[in-house]
C-alpha cells in the first residue's frame, strides 16, 4: 500500500474519532448523576452498554494498530459484557409460570408405605389431611368450573316454564288414571 492512498482514510477516522469523544464526552462526564437518576435495570443497562463502546473501540484501535485482537485481554471483556447483556436481557422478561405439581397420590402411597409400621395416631392424622386437601382440591375445581349466572328475568321464566310443563304433565297423567280405575 502507498502511503499516499491511506493518508485520507486515516484522516477520515481521525475526524471520526473526534466526533466519537464529543458524543461520548457528556455521557460519561455525567455517567455517576445521569446513572443515580435511573431505575435499576435502566442504571444496569447505560452501564452495560458504557462498557461495551469502551471496550469495543479498545477492540477498534488493537485492530487498527495490526494487533490479533482475538486473542487479547480485551476480547474476554467483550465476552464478559455480553454476558451482563444477556443477564439484563433476562431480568427483563416475565417470570415464567409454574407449570409443575405435586403427584398428590404418589405422595400418599409413599407415605402410607413409610408409615405402615408407625402408630395409628399418625395414620389418622395423614387421613384427615388428604381428606382436607382432597375437599380444597374438589373446590378449588368447582369454582374454577362455575358458568357465569344467569339474570334473574330469565331464571324465573325458566322455573315458570319447568313448573308449568310438570303441572299440565301431572295433570294428565292424574286424568288417565282415573279413567283406568
Amino acid at each position: 500500500m502507498d502511503v499516499k492512498t491511506i493518508i485520507p482514510d486515516l484522516e477520515r477516522l481521525d475526524g471520526t474519532i473526534d466526533e466519537l469523544e464529543e458524543s461520548l464526552e457528556p455521557l460519561l462526564k455525567g455517567l455517576p448523576e445521569m446513572s443515580s437518576e435511573l431505575p435499576l435495570l435502566d442504571k444496569a443497562k447505560l452501564m452495560t452498554l458504557t462498557a461495551y463502546s469502551i471496550e469495543s473501540l479498545l477492540f477498534s484501535a488493537l485492530r487498527l494498530q495490526g494487533v490479533d485482537a482475538a486473542n487479547h485481554e480485551v476480547m474476554t471483556e467483550l465476552k464478559r459484557v455480553k454476558q451482563y447483556f444477556a443477564k439484563i436481557q433476562k431480568a427483563e422478561e416475565p417470570p415464567a409460570q409454574r407449570t409443575t405439581s405435586v403427584n398428590t397420590e404418589a405422595a400418599t402411597r409413599i407415605l402410607k408405605a413409610d408409615l405402615g409400621s408407625n402408630s395409628k395416631d399418625l395414620k389418622q392424622k395423614l387421613e384427615e389431611k388428604l381428606a382436607e386437601e382432597r375437599a380444597k382440591a374438589l373446590l378449588n375445581s368447582i369454582q374454577n368450573s362455575k358458568r357465569p349466572a344467569q339474570d334473574h328475568t330469565s331464571a324465573s321464566q325458566g322455573k315458570k316454564q319447568r313448573g308449568g310443563a310438570s303441572a299440565s304433565n301431572g295433570g294428565s297423567q292424574q286424568k288417565n288414571k282415573k279413567r283406568k280405575a
